[in-house]
């Protein structure tokens, strides 16, 4: 009898569960992912840790952008059970990605190839990638991004942002005069808002937010992403699929999709709202934006013959209110993931967000100069737009400058926000003063070269009285500083910036005379043991005799060259013979006249310079301090 009424108990335990399951998949179906994750938080706590309801869970956590959670919930369906839709191993991965945790992304990721070979995002990620990941946090690049969370922004989800004439539309569910809430985030509907805006040397004023200046735009439901022709005449929407009587419709399952609408302006109003006629009450189409001509325009659509699961179409816009059969933009763009948000700037690059590609989370902002090259690569924004979390929403004003991103990342004041940013290049100042190494002397007329990494000449400029000179450089870069000035040999000084702007480096640069009261004065010349020719470096000092002979050209001189005590007497004597005498042969050969060089002599070990003589220890550096060569000057 105990045993049938535990069987019975247990029978009515798990009928419950799955009652309770089946009402918490019908608010999932319908969006509403806050009560959805309420009931199969409360089906596992009975016992009910099925694969569907940790996936649900996880998707209920993922689709509001709560990562932590929806990464907990995805990894225990994973460890649980060996044959998971790939694409909640997919999910997983971006949730470690997010959390930095790349070595448990990684792990899962082989897996997710094995099933998933052809499968672009795949292909994108592998332990490699993890530097290429960190660069994208670090940002290291040498533009300089201000980045400011908005103070129109409120606790509730803002997002969306697109400039006209000063006033910034977007999209908020601030409404809480409304008493409907979306059972997604459990927040009100979202309408359409504008406020102007005002930008001085990069900061912000704004005035009051309110509703968008329309009759009927804002409905219920919701209202978001506009785009507004150039001539400010028409604005485009996305919208619920809200007929005329304000009531949502649906299709056969039960979903309401979204759609795009259109308005005209009309005195200061828009109105006259006409649906465009490419929506479909079986699939999304929404997230409107013009090309820089406005000949074509962009959306997203979840519609049959896609890539994955949203993709980026575009249309060209006809005369009467026409439109060409929708395009996808191919793969290029789109990948088996979501890409969303476009936006095309001033000068056709189109920013779109993706969690299709390498990057530093969930949706990231990458853009794409495909409007000019079908075959042109995205390029990932890196940070600070992009982060962990979902980032999208990109727009660029004219100025290239300024503009703006939302993003629900922490630290902000709601559920989505909007960003301002400010983008310019970073820059330093290299500086210093010329001056002769020998005496201090401070040197005009040096002539300075700021040549870059790959050796090309960035600017030259020339010392004057006070013997400074001044470059204005890019951040994150290394330079090389040379100092040139006749009868001076060449100086070098190498220089790095930072990513700190306007910094001021200093680099004073120290010229080595070549002219010594009577002498010509270089390095030493080097020969190989017991040899006479003239070695390849031997050469680039004599260079310098060569460059003060050719600027003084009544220049005449005499060469001496002297050995140390090692070896006998009269073979030094020899060998310094022939030493001087090949110099003297570099010299004419390079053009310098015979009557210029009177003599060109070798003293061997006669005229020793310190005590190192025959059969005196002596250290290598003294002997060859006794090793030199005299370049003479005669007459100037």
């Amino acid at each position: 009898m105990k045993t049938k009424l535990i069987l019975f108990i247990f029978a009515l335990s798990c009928s419950y569960t799955f009652a309770q399951r089946k009402l918490a998949d019908k608010f999932f179906e319908n969006f509403s992912y806050v009560k959805a994750t309420e009931l199969y938080e409360e089906a596992v706590k009975k016992g009910d840790s099925s694969e569907h309801v940790l996936t649900r869970l996880g998707d209920c956590y993922y689709n509001n952008s709560k990562i932590k959670e929806a990464a907990v919930w995805y990894g225990k369906a994973l460890k649980k059970y060996d044959d998971v839709n790939p694409e909640y191993i997919y999910k997983y991965i971006q949730t470690q990605r997010s959390l930095d945790n790349y070595t448990e992304a990684n792990k899962w990721l082989a897996k997710f190839r094995n099933i998933q070979s052809n499968d672009s995002r795949g292909k994108e990620y592998s332990s490699e990638n993890v530097d290429i990941i960190k660069d994208l946090e670090e940002n290291d690049g040498d533009i300089i991004v201000e980045v400011e969370n908005l103070t129109i922004n409120t606790k509730y989800s803002d997002f969306g942002s697109f400039v006209y004439n000063d006033e910034l539309y977007f999209a908020s569910a601030r409404n809480t005069d409304e008493k409907k809430k979306y059972g997604w985030n459990d927040e009100p509907f979202l309408d359409l808002y504008q406020v102007n805006v005002k930008i001085t040397d990069g900061k912000r004023e704004f005035g009051t937010a309110d509703f968008i200046k329309a009759e009927k735009v804002n409905t219920d439901y919701h209202e978001a992403s506009v785009a507004i022709t150039n001539d400010g005449k028409t604005i485009y929407f996305t919208r619920d699929n809200v007929d005329r009587k304000n009531k949502l419709g649906y299709d056969k399952k039960g979903t309401s999709h979204l759609k795009m609408y259109k308005a005209t302006l009309v005195g200061e109003q828009w109105s006259d709202i006409v649906e465009l006629p490419f929506n479909d009450d079986y699939y999304s189409t929404g997230h409107p934006a013009l090309s820089a001509d406005n000949k074509k325009l962009y959306f997203v659509s979840d519609r049959e013959g896609g890539i994955g699961q949203t993709d980026i179409y575009e249309v060209d816009i006809l005369e009467g209110n026409k439109y060409s059969e929708p395009r996808n933009l191919g793969e290029k763009i789109n990948t088996e993931g979501r890409e969303m948000f476009p936006f095309v700037s001033k000068d056709s690059i189109m920013y779109f967000s993706s969690d299709g590609y390498l990057g530093l989370g969930l949706l990231d902002i990458y853009k794409s100069n495909i409007i000019k090259d079908e075959a042109a690569e995205p390029v990932n924004l890196g940070a600070p737009y992009n982060s962990g979390f979902d980032d999208f929403a990109y727009f660029i004003n004219g100025d290239k400058k300024t503009g703006y991103f939302s993003s629900d990342r922490e630290g902000g004041q709601g559920n989505d926000d909007i960003y301002g940013f400010k983008a310019e290049k970073c820059k330093q100042v290299i500086e210093g003063i010329a001056r002769d190494k020998k005496t201090n002397e401070i040197l005009s007329g040096v002539e300075v070269k700021l040549i870059n990494k790959a050796g090309k000449i960035v600017e030259t400029v020339t010392t004057t009285a006070d013997g400074a000179y001044r470059f204005e450089a890019d951040c994150n870069k290394t330079y090389t500083i040379l100092g040139s000035r006749e009868d001076y040999k060449d100086a070098k000084e190498e220089v790095t910036t930072d990513k700190t702007n306007e910094k001021v480096n200093k680099a004073d640069l120290y010229l080595q005379p070549l002219i010594d009261n009577d002498q010509i004065v270089i390095n030493p010349i080097f020969f190989d043991f017991d040899k006479w020719n003239i070695r390849t470096d031997a050469e680039y000092e004599l260079e310098n005799v060569v460059d003060v002979m050719r600027e003084h050209p009544k220049m005449v001189i005499k060469i001496e060259s002297h050995t140390d005590s090692r070896g006998s007497d009269n073979y030094n004597l020899k060998l310094s013979d022939r030493r001087a005498k090949s110099t003297r042969d570099y010299l004419l050969s390079r053009g310098i006249a015979a009557d210029r060089i009177e003599s060109a002599n070798g003293y061997g070990e006669t005229q020793l310079l310190n005590k190192c003589s025959n059969g005196v220890k002596c250290t290598e550096e003294e002997h060859q301090l006794n090793r030199r060569s005299y370049f003479y000057i005669l007459k100037d």
